[in-house]
Formats: structure tokens, C-alpha cells, sequence
């Protein structure tokens, strides 16, 4: 492909993109693009099925002329999926069914909506997108154009887009040199988990003399809660061969591997389709535009171990061998795959690298902070009203995330953390809900960046539980080569598992925090550096929690079970609910008196607490 055929393709369909993108009708001469989102979210909850009901429906009513359905990528707001846009009015629909189809159509026909089927908030129909408080405050770059360019015309949609302009912009009017110079000059930094500046990364690697190089996609997104990287391929994986080949281009590489995952079957089938569909459009493989530039790409897919997301680990895996880390220095730059200089970044970073070379530095060095530019985007979940995918400048903080897009907590719970980075990030409290997000402001705190997982937890939940239930993932993740990690973290998870047991003195308190430490100081690679973080950010804010699992063998938050004990005061009415729950009978007692738990039966499985609606149980 030459540089006047891309043009022609974006020719072609510019007028369709311009049509959903802003409602110009010049170009087109149908009524309505209906786009029904096919990330994994909502396929789970049946889009599919709903796509083609709708596809149905238009063929059979003879509206082809006025409606197009199409199947797009991810629009963040997952917890209310099936999600269905309508262009050009910019109307969400949510919680679609099949059932609903048929009066979507009929609506459209007429020029009308389904108003039940819009979005609500604070009781008021919201009718269009952009006015969702969801989507009020985000801002796309990596997740750019999702909702606008068609699963069945990817290639034909990104390039009306400004897709391949980056590409053809590095490869025919600048040097490698400056292609780096302009990624180190926007402060892009690596979005997979400390933040290392991305262009240093190519840099280092550029300068190193070697007669093979190699661009590596970190796809193994394996923390608990986290789905960006998986959302961004299966909406847009051309932003990905792009990226691959800019920085090919730039360090001198021939040669590209994405490692992604398994258990992401779309991503890969999505990702695959592009590289083919690159390929054969002459956007990967020899003199690519017409240059001396070649680079090819394939995929490698990981068994779904935590520990490969580790650079060196995940190297050891495209080769063939075990995923253990390896010691650094070398460090991959020097040399990496098969002994090669090698840049590996995260598909998050991958995202932005093409808007930068079109854009400038400039244009992404004005967003964001001093230390920190750009966007970040975060899959945003747990005890939040608006749970999903975000993208938000750098200094958003963490009140605007959790109560002006997030929704705020369900059931009017109070807000108690969250924990941010994934299982190695740390739980930030209340008090620091306005701390705007940035790489240093999180390490100060005591969490991490990392790969963008945000988990919300309200008062309901125990901090000591919670730090256990990361300290068991990452224990079981270890790769157990060195034993700083192996048996640190298992000598960890025993110390927290007495203490939620109700067994620990405060001295283990003591050799918890020296052993958290230990590991931190002392483990191989960042999985085992950085595993104690949530132990560590919950004994310093929440230390009040573990003390009175120690001295008072009491969970507040009912959690914990060996320290949970329900009883039935005296506003029982005797009712008989509780005991009609109860999978045990472990609660008795006679109508319209009241009921009383046998202790040494109770399981402490909370259905009593649950159903009794006139708090007459405590726990």
C-alpha cells in the first residue's frame, strides 16, 4: 500500500465516521447507525444475540436504506451492558435484550426513542452520551474511537480515523531518532506498572549494536479486576500493529511478538484479524509504504501465569522455557528475546504512541501533570455504583473518580478504600480522597500506578481480610525461584491468616511488618518487591483494624468468621425470617417472641443479618 491508497480507503469511509462522529449528514444517505457493543462484557451478557435480532429486524422491515447495525468495541460503562449507541443522536442505550429489539427498531422508524431503555440519573432520563456523568470527565487517547469504527470494517474505519498516518509519518519524513526524540519529549511513561519513561526504554535500545532486535507487546494482564488491555484490542487492534511497527521502526527492529494471554479468545481472534488484515494491505511486512522499513508481527499466547507479566519471565515464555524472572542487569534492551536488544511496553502505552507521532509531543505533554502526561485508563470495579472502564487525564483525583464518574458506593455504604495498582498496588483511604493521580503521589502513598486496576471496598469489608486475599494471589502466583518471595510471602499469608483466625499476639504484628519489608527489599523481581504492598498500606492506615483482631478477637466488618459472632437483641419481633434462612437451624424460637442462635450449630454465614429487617441482629 501506498501512501494514495491509504488515502483513498479513508475517502471512502470518512463520510460514515463523520456521520456518527458529529451528526454530518452530507456524506450518507441512511438515517441511523446503531452500534452494539461487543467487548467481552457485554457478549457475556448476550450483545450478540441482540446485534443480530436487530439485524433481523431491519432486513425483515425493509429499513436497510434508513438503518445499519454494526458491532463495535467497548464503551466502559460495563456494569449496565448490553450497551447499545444510537448515531448520529448519541443515545445509550442500556441493559438491552432481545427482547427489546423490536421496539427499538419500530421507535427508530418513526424518529423516536426508547426512553426506558436510556440512561437515568438522580432519577432524571439522560438522553445523550456525552452528558452521562460516566463520561462527563474522560478523556480518550488509548481508548480513542471505540465506539465509532465498525467490527466488520476495522481497517476501513481506523484509517478514516487517521489510522497508519502515524506509521507512514515516522517511516517517510523522520528518523528513528527523532521518532524517539518526539516519544521522550511528550513524558509518555510505561503504562504496565512503575511508570519508566517509554522513550528512554527505545533509546537504550536503539544505541545497542545487534544484527536482530525485537518489539514485544505485553499483553498478560493478569490482575485481579483489570481489563483495560484486553478492552483496547478487542476495540481497536490496529492501534497496536501500529504502535509495534512505529517502535520497530525507531529501534531498529524487524520483528514483533504481542504476548497475550489464553483466556482472552476475542482479543486474540480480533488482534489476529488485524495482523492479517495489515499484512495484507502492505502495513506490516516488506517495504512497508514503499521504504527499506520491514517488520513482521505474530502472536504468542501465555498459560495465564501471573509471573510472566514480569519482562524477563514473559521473555523466558516466547522461548520456549519455564516463566521465571531472570537477575537485571542485562536488562532487556541489552539484551532480551533470544539474547537480542528487545523494548517490551504494555498495550496501554502502545495506544498512544501513533496520536503522539500525528499530534506532537506537545499536544500530549499538555495533558496531565508535571510528572506525570497524558491519560491513564482504569477498569474501575468493585463496591462502585458505575463500575467499567475509565480514561481520565493524569490529576484526576480519586474523589472525582469514585463520586462524580463511579457513581458513588451502592446502598449508601460509606467509602472505606481503594485499592490501586492491583494485587502489588496498596489501599488509600478515605482522608486521601482528593489526592490527585500521579506516579509519585501514589508511590507516596503507598500504592502504585501499576497496570490501572482500581477495587472500591466499603465498610463492609475487613482491611486484614483484604490484604489476605492479595497476599494468598500473589503467594500462589510466585514462580518460587528465589526465597525472599517462595517462603516470605507464605510465612505472610500465615502471620494474616492468625490474625484473622483470632490466634496472633501483637508481636506477630511486629514480625509481619519486619518480614514485609524483608521481602521488598529482598526479592528477585517486581512481583516479590512489590507483593507485601497491601499488607503494608493497610497496617499503616488501618492498623486499628488488625490491633483489634489481636487483643479483642473482633472483626468489625463480620468478615472474618472464627471472630464473628451474630446474636438476636431485644427488637426481635419474632418474625421467624432469620430462621426460615438459616441453611443450618441453628436459630429457634416461637412467633411474635424472640428467637434465639445456637453458637456451637451457627456456620456464621450472615443470611440472618441479611434478611432481618429491623436490625435485631448484631455481629
Amino acid at each position: 500500500m501506498d501512501y494514495q491508497e491509504l488515502q483513498s480507503i479513508k475517502e471512502k469511509y470518512i463520510k460514515e465516521i463523520e456521520f456518527r462522529r458529529s451528526a454530518d449528514k452530507s456524506g450518507v444517505t441512511y438515517k441511523y447507525d446503531i452500534m452494539v457493543c461487543g467487548g467481552t462484557g457485554c457478549r457475556s451478557c448476550k450483545s450478540k444475540i441482540v446485534q443480530e435480532e436487530l439485524e433481523r429486524l431491519v432486513k425483515e422491515k425493509k429499513l436497510e436504506g434508513e438503518i445499519k447495525v454494526h458491532g463495535v468495541g467497548c464503551f466502559g460503562l460495563c456494569v449496565n451492558g448490553p450497551i447499545v449507541l444510537i448515531y448520529p443522536v448519541d443515545a445509550l442505550y442500556e441493559k438491552v435484550s432481545k427482547d427489546d429489539c423490536e421496539e427499538i427498531i419500530e421507535k427508530l422508524s418513526k424518529d423516536e426513542l426508547v426512553e426506558r431503555l436510556l440512561h437515568h440519573e438522580n432519577g432524571k432520563v439522560v438522553e445523550k452520551k456525552t452528558e452521562i456523568d460516566f463520561c462527563k470527565k474522560q478523556k480518550y487517547i488509548a481508548r480513542n474511537n471505540a465506539e465509532y469504527m465498525s467490527l466488520d470494517n476495522i481497517l476501513g474505519d481506523y484509517i478514516a480515523l487517521g489510522g497508519y498516518e502515524g506509521l507512514h509519518k515516522a517511516i517517510t519524513e523522520m528518523t528513528p531518532e527523532s521518532v524517539i526524540a518526539t516519544i521522550k519529549a511528550s513524558g509518555l511513561r510505561g503504562r504496565g506498572g512503575a511508570g519508566f519513561p517509554t522513550g528512554n526504554k527505545w533509546e537504550f535500545t536503539r544505541v545497542v549494536e545487534a544484527p536482530q532486535k525485537y518489539v514485544i507487546c505485553n499483553a498478560d494482564e493478569g490482575d485481579p479486576g483489570a481489563f483495560m488491555d484486553r478492552s483496547i484490542i478487542e476495540s481497536n487492534p490496529h492501534a497496536i500493529v501500529e504502535a509495534m511497527a512505529i517502535c520497530g521502526y525507531a529501534i531498529g527492529a524487524s520483528k514483533g511478538f504481542v504476548y497475550l494471554r489464553a483466556e482472552y479468545p476475542l482479543a486474540g481472534e480480533r488482534l489476529q484479524n488485524a495482523i492479517d488484515e495489515a499484512k495484507a494491505a502492505g502495513l506490516l511486512g516488506d517495504k512497508i509504504f514503499g521504504t527499506d522499513f520491514s517488520f513482521d508481527l505474530q502472536i504468542k499466547y501465555g498459560a495465564g501465569a501471573f509471573v510472566c507479566g514480569e519482562e524477563t519471565a514473559l521473555m523466558r515464555s516466547i522461548e520456549g522455557h519455564r516463566g521465571e524472572p531472570t537477575l537485571k542487569p542485562p536488562y532487556p534492551a541489552e539484551k532480551g528475546l533470544y539474547g537480542c536488544p528487545t523494548v517490551i511496553n504494555n498495550v496501554e502505552t502502545l495506544a498512544n504512541i501513533a496520536q503522539i507521532i500525528v499530534n506532537g509531543a506537545e499536544w500530549f505533554s499538555a495533558i496531565g501533570t508535571e510528572d506525570s502526561k497524558g491519560t491513564k485508563v482504569f477498569a474501575l470495579t468493585g463496591k462502585i455504583n458505575n463500575s467499567g472502564l475509565i480514561e481520565l487525564p493524569m490529576g484526576t483525583t480519586i474523589r472525582e473518580i469514585i463520586y462524580d464518574i463511579g457513581g458513588g458506593i451502592p446502598n449508601g455504604k460509606k467509602f472505606k478504600a481503594v485499592q490501586m495498582g492491583g494485587p502489588s498496588g496498596g489501599c488509600i483511604p478515605e482522608q486521601h480522597l482528593d489526592t490527585p493521580i500521579d506516579y509519585k503521589t501514589l508511590t507516596d502513598l503507598g500504592a502504585m500506578m501499576g497496570s490501572g486496576g482500581m477495587i472500591v471496598v466499603d465498610e463492609d469489608s475487613c482491611m486484614v481480610d483484604l490484604a489476605k486475599f492479595f497476599l494468598q494471589f500473589t503467594k500462589d502466583e510466585s514462580c518460587g525461584k528465589c526465597t525472599p518471595c517462595r517462603i516470605g510471602n507464605t510465612r505472610i499469608l500465615e502471620i494474616l491468616t492468625k490474625i484473622t483466625d483470632g490466634k496472633a499476639t501483637l508481636e506477630d504484628l511486629d514480625k509481619l511488618e519486619e518480614l514485609c519489608k524483608y521481602v521488598k527489599e529482598n526479592s528477585l523481581c517486581g512481583l516479590g518487591q512489590s507483593s507485601p504492598n497491601p499488607v503494608l498500606s493497610t497496617l499503616r492506615y488501618f492498623r486499628d483494624e488488625y490491633i483489634e483482631h489481636i487483643t479483642e478477637h473482633k472483626c468489625r466488618a463480620g468478615v472474618c468468621k472464627n471472630l464473628t459472632r451474630y446474636e438476636i437483641t431485644d427488637k426481635c419481633i419474632g418474625c421467624s425470617a432469620c430462621s426460615r434462612q438459616c441453611p443450618v437451624g441453628a436459630i429457634s424460637g416461637e412467633i411474635k417472641k424472640k428467637f434465639t442462635i445456637d453458637q456451637e450449630k451457627c456456620i456464621k454465614c450472615g443470611k440472618c443479618f441479611e434478611t432481618c429487617r429491623f436490625g435485631a441482629i448484631t455481629k
